[in-house]
């Protein structure tokens, strides 16, 4: 079973100056993860100069500085040390609609610079948001398709699969995460079980399990059984792997009552018991 920790996970401890992404490793390796699953902010010198880039918007234009070559590459020998490839780059922030096209044109120099990063990291998916809202008229959701057919198209070369989440604006309606899916060939679905909007949580498991080539088993609170109390964790995996998943188990756990390692130990427990059911 393929194990990868979003390192949202970790995101008190980054804000604490308590883990950096080279610890993130070495964590992901003791619980017993099988990929590196970053979110951006843990690449924080990359971070800042694409931030940088972004407020640039040259998004033809994109290349890396020896520096974040540099740096980039003691990330990636620090994973080969721990034997973790990286499987799924969360980044925020490069979302394919804005309302205007100077806006869209900073956030896909954006992705571009996040798409060189994950490539010189040998990431095999880039998780970049579709964004808009949730009525999603139909210029924007041609906005949407242009922005991922062109990431897409880029990101071929590198070997990287794009892959968006539903996780906030548009791809909160199991609807409008099925029209976009079906609608730009070759994006994948990276598959939060919480992320949706009130009301529609069973019904996006069951409209959107069988698109996901990635996954968030999005954690909380645990009950003394070691249940999630928030959501059917077990019911929405099983609709996954009915549907035909057998990709890496991703973790997103933001535990309120414990630590965070805890509240991943308690996911992959969880996780664990409901795969050998």
């Amino acid at each position: 079973m393929e194990i990868g920790i979003c390192s949202y996970s970790f995101h008190r401890l980054l804000e604490a100056g308590k883990q950096d992404v080279f610890k993130y490793i070495v964590d992901c390796k003791a619980l017993g993860a099988t990929q590196l699953d970053p979110w951006n902010a843990h690449l924080a010198p990359v971070q800042a100069s694409a931030e940088a880039w972004k407020a640039e918007a040259h998004p033809e234009q994109v290349q890396l500085s020896t520096e974040e070559e540099a740096y980039l590459d003691r990330v990636k020998e620090a994973a080969d040390d721990a034997g973790l490839p990286f499987g799924c780059v969360a980044v925020d922030g490069a979302h394919m609609y804005e309302p205007t096209p100077e806006a869209r044109r900073a956030n896909r120099a954006y992705a571009y610079k996040w798409l060189e990063i994950a490539g010189r990291l040998g990431a095999r998916q880039l998780r970049i948001d579709a964004g808009g809202t949730a009525d999603m008229p139909d210029d924007m959701f041609q906005i949407i398709v242009a922005g991922y057919e062109d990431l897409i198209a880029r990101a071929r070369d590198k070997g990287i699969e794009i892959v968006m989440e539903n996780h906030w604006g548009s791809t909160r309606v199991p609807e409008n995460v099925v029209k976009i899916l079906e609608g730009v060939d070759g994006l994948g679905l990276l598959f939060d079980t919480n992320n949706w909007a009130e009301g529609a949580k069973e019904k996006g498991w069951r409209m959107c399990a069988e698109y996901a080539s990635a996954c968030h088993i999005k954690t909380f609170s645990f009950d003394e059984d070691g249940n999630e109390q928030s959501a059917d964790i077990p019911r929405a995996m099983h609709i996954l792997m009915d549907a035909g998943y057998d990709g890496c188990w991703g973790i997103e756990s933001v535990p309120r009552e414990i630590d965070e390692y805890e509240g991943v130990r308690r996911t992959i427990a969880l996780i664990k018991r409901v795969v050998g059911e």
